[in-house]
């Protein structure tokens, strides 16, 4: 297996018993990089120079002392300080910017002796629908997703095992869906964002993407991802109780999503799982409109600083947020915030009597033009609510784009998600349709 296909573990592997030097990794995936970059475009800042220099340091690094994360090459999102990278946020208004200080999900990457590669491609300020240059690596005439763009294309093109993203609504479930890679939105702020570009204090999150749930575990290890009770390992299909939970935004759904729900459904009651259709009750049918009226609320204060600095550099949409012209009133914000609040425990408590929740990750496979990073109807509710969410691929559309299944568990539940989509990954991974072929 060439390099640049290895997954984060199996490259900790080979750094271990040192049949891989960090160097001759890195080689492969620039030389990766240089040969799909035309197609898929998934770097905002890539220096080969720099990435070679980090490598040859970290394979002088004694053996006693290297991390858990020794050598791993890993994707930034250009929302993210990095101290030794410019980070711009896909805007005019930062060109060439470099604030020399790592963000805090960097700095603990770094601590644990990752290779950061570069910075991937994001949409601006990680708060608009138009897409960067990216294209999905599975179709160039298609959308990677958004705004967590280079991110799921890199991880999903074998440019880089592992990567960051962010989501305030579905920046990093939908770009893991499109591109055919898991996905991991944690609980909210259990991933510190000391560092990122804030676009909503109450839903901004730190994501996480992966080719397989080892290296989200790796992560999650390395971050501290924590349940109270520790994940029984392995977790058995066989006799768990799912949930399959279409949701209030259910009228957005397309053939490729509806179908792969059901089949979904179906391999896990083929593997010996209970799986019960519910719906929430009425009170979470604002959900989609207070997740509207807080962002706008909150982008009105956090794009205030460049509307000021550089209006005329900015997107249209963030002055419309700092010029509230969707007409939010404080007393809306004041229901928004609280109602979504009161239901937080709610759907704790349905999700604690389930292994998980299956429930659509995007409407369907990504749509074509790369103009618009498609629809997050099926993201921003669980983002509102701060519960995990992992994204699992396996399924298909109707021309043969990846479409991935949600798993959904109460907050803090991030490991035993982990755990549970482990299993269920292997199954749909194997008998949902789909299979990687780049």
């Amino acid at each position: 297996m060439e390099p640049f296909r290895l997954t984060a573990s199996q490259a900790v592997a080979k750094f271990k018993d040192g049949s891989l030097a960090v160097e001759e990794y890195a080689q492969s995936l620039l030389a990766r990089i240089a040969q799909r970059d035309e197609a898929v475009k998934a770097w905002a800042h890539l220096d080969p120079q720099q990435v070679l220099e980090q490598a040859r340091k970290l394979d002088q690094v004694p053996v006693d002392k290297r991390g858990p994360l020794h050598g791993v090459a890993i994707g930034v999102k250009d929302v993210f300080y990095t101290k030794d990278m410019p980070t711009q946020f896909n805007s005019s208004i930062f060109k060439g910017s470099a604030p020399e200080v790592d963000a805090a999900c960097v700095a603990i990457l770094r601590h644990a002796g990752a290779l950061i590669l570069g910075k991937t491609t994001t949409s601006e300020f990680a708060a608009i629908t138009k897409g960067p240059k990216t294209q999905n690596p599975h179709d160039a005439n298609r959308t990677p997703g958004g705004s967590s763009s280079g991110s799921g294309a890199a991880v999903g093109d074998y440019q880089v095992p592992i990567a960051l993203g962010t989501q305030t609504g579905g920046s990093t479930i939908r770009p893991g869906s499109f591109n055919g890679i898991y996905a991991l939105k944690p609980t909210w702020n259990s991933i510190s964002r000391e560092g990122a570009k804030v676009y909503s204090l109450l839903f901004d999150t730190v994501g996480l993407y992966a080719r397989s749930i080892e290296d989200l575990n790796l992560l999650a290890d390395v971050l501290e991802l924590q349940d109270d009770e520790p994940a029984t390992s392995p977790f058995s299909i066989k006799g768990a109780t799912f949930a399959v939970l279409k949701t209030m935004v259910w009228p957005n759904v397309e053939p490729g999503t509806e179908a792969a729900l059901e089949a979904g459904a179906t391999l896990l009651r083929d593997c010996g799982a209970t799986v019960e259709e519910i719906e929430l009750p009425p009170e979470f049918d604002s959900l989609p409109e207070w997740h509207r009226i807080i962002l706008g609320s909150e982008g009105r204060t956090a794009f205030l600083p460049v509307y000021r600095d550089a209006k005329e550099q900015l997107n249209e949409f963030l002055i419309g947020h700092v010029e509230n012209r969707t007409k939010i009133t404080r007393a809306m914000q004041v229901t928004a915030f609280d109602s979504i609040a009161a239901l937080r425990p709610k759907i704790d408590d349905i999700g604690r009597r389930y292994a998980a929740i299956l429930t659509p990750s995007v409407p369907d496979e990504a749509p074509i033009g790369t103009e618009s990073t498609g629809s997050a109807a099926f993201n921003s509710i669980w983002t509102a609510l701060h519960t995990p969410v992992i994204n699992v691929p396996g399924f298909k559309g109707a021309n043969g784009m990846p479409i991935g299944l949600s798993l959904v568990g109460p907050r803090y539940s991030d490991r035993h998600l982990l755990n549970v989509a482990r299993s269920v990954g292997e199954v749909f991974e194997e008998k949902g349709g789909w299979t990687r072929s780049l």
